[in-house]
């Protein structure tokens, strides 16, 4: 393993700016799982998922190269910024067109060893407990799903995740916290019954 996979994004990213294609390199490999998983998570379609991916690091470079990164030692939460802009433009240019689809990803985002010992009635009741409160995900409000989207699915702490979606902590706690509320009234309106036994 060379020396350049253990210096931190910062130190990669000022070898890049000073001309190291390799330092690029390794950055991408690093965080392209967690940008890909941002990214499909919220439009939802692979291929979709995959251009905006592309663009995301065509923005990355020129930007790089520019000299527009100033987000000391946060370059995740930078990429992810450009990400999450990019997403919304394509919305933004759908809806213009009158275009926006809902349809679900047809993978399987919820698939997890840990259930790979139940058995077929198990898993069949998991993932229609998990189909189900996808669905409940889908009916809150934009920016409660967003919240729910990036602390449970792609990890992000609170801070991480004010500063992507530009809010203050207490805006994304108070986000999450009426998320968590909204879906309990949810599950209680619908009588959804959302465990295993």
């Amino acid at each position: 393993m060379s020396k350049q996979n253990f210096l931190n994004d910062n130190e990669l990213v000022q070898r890049f700016i000073s001309g190291d294609q390799n330092a690029l390199e390794i950055l991408i490999h690093r965080h392209k799982n967690r940008v890909f998983s941002y990214i499909l998570l919220i439009v939802k379609k692979q291929e979709l998922a995959e251009d905006i991916f592309q663009e995301t690091f065509i923005k990355v470079i020129r930007s790089l190269k520019k000299g527009k990164y100033t987000d000391n030692g946060k370059f995740i939460s930078w990429v992810l910024r450009i990400s999450h802009n990019l997403i919304i433009d394509h919305f933004r240019k759908e809806k213009l067109k009158g275009t926006v689809s809902n349809d679900s990803f047809e993978g399987d985002l919820f698939n997890s060893q840990k259930f790979a010992e139940d058995t077929i009635e198990d898993q069949m009741v998991y993932t229609q407990i998990l189909t189900e409160v996808k669905d409940l995900i889908q009916e809150l409000p934009e920016d409660q799903q967003q919240v729910i989207y990036m602390r449970h699915y792609l990890d992000l702490s609170f801070k991480e995740i004010a500063d992507l979606t530009d809010v203050s902590i207490n805006t994304a706690l108070g986000r999450m916290r009426y998320a968590l509320i909204n879906l309990r009234k949810l599950v209680e309106q619908k009588k959804l019954v959302l465990t295993k036994f």
